[in-house]
């Protein structure tokens, strides 16, 4: 109850600019906040945020080493090649994570890819069902080069799976708001190494586990 209390605080009315939480290097406010009323989609500031908290939590013994990029990687990624993100990953050592998760924005919807450094796999989980192969194969094209300049490796395509999640293989949304949020799970899901077992009927809880686990500063 307590918690309840907490999370409808948070959501309620109040100065839109007020910070609720900050960590990471980044700010949530109470506007931010509010994208996850029912119905609203997600904004850059409460992905960012939670990505923060998966990393955060990978750090204890029994997770997967998990490293997010920011929603901001991928557009920079396209827009200007590898050159443009090739700072992006000073003092982190990608393949010795084991796990990598990329927030894709397409414009109005969100999707994720995984990128396991153990299988040799990058995957994209799309709610909608959307193919994401081309998406997967820039993310190889990144690593490639990553590989080449941080440490002189060459990666074998051949050695490595790329693939687009079909709808019947992980859960679907049923309106046009809950991408964000699908995304999340999707992360911290794999990031736990679990199958994904949720459903859109989860979509009310997990916006409210989530107010409080930014609110806190960790996961439930």
């Amino acid at each position: 109850q307590a918690m309840e209390r907490e999370v409808s605080g948070a959501l309620g009315s109040g100065d839109p600019d007020e910070v609720l939480s900050s960590a990471f290097k980044l700010k949530v406010t109470r506007e931010d906040i509010g994208t996850l009323k029912p119905l609203r989609w997600l904004n850059d500031e409460v992905i960012n945020f939670y990505m923060g908290l998966l990393v955060e939590r990978s750090k204890k013994k029994g997770y997967p080493a998990v490293h997010a990029f920011s929603t901001f990687f991928y557009p920079k990624l396209v827009s200007g090649g590898y050159k443009a993100v090739r700072r992006w990953t000073r003092g982190v050592d990608l393949f010795r994570q084991d796990i990598l998760l990329v927030p894709i924005h397409l414009r109005v919807h969100w999707a994720l890819v995984v990128i396991d450094v153990r299988r040799k796999s990058i995957s994209y989980l799309d709610s909608m069902g959307q193919s994401g192969d081309k998406i997967c194969g820039t993310l190889f094209q990144y690593l490639r080069e990553e590989s080449l300049e941080k440490r002189s490796v060459q990666l074998a395509s051949s050695e490595w799976t790329l693939h687009s999640m079909e709808s019947h293989e992980i859960p679907q949304q049923q309106n046009g708001s809950d991408c964000g949020v699908f995304m999340c799970q999707f992360a911290d899901y794999l990031a736990r190494d679990k199958p994904v077992t949720f459903t859109q009927s989860h979509m009310p809880y997990f916006r409210r586990k989530m107010v409080w686990e930014i609110l806190h500063q960790k996961l439930l």
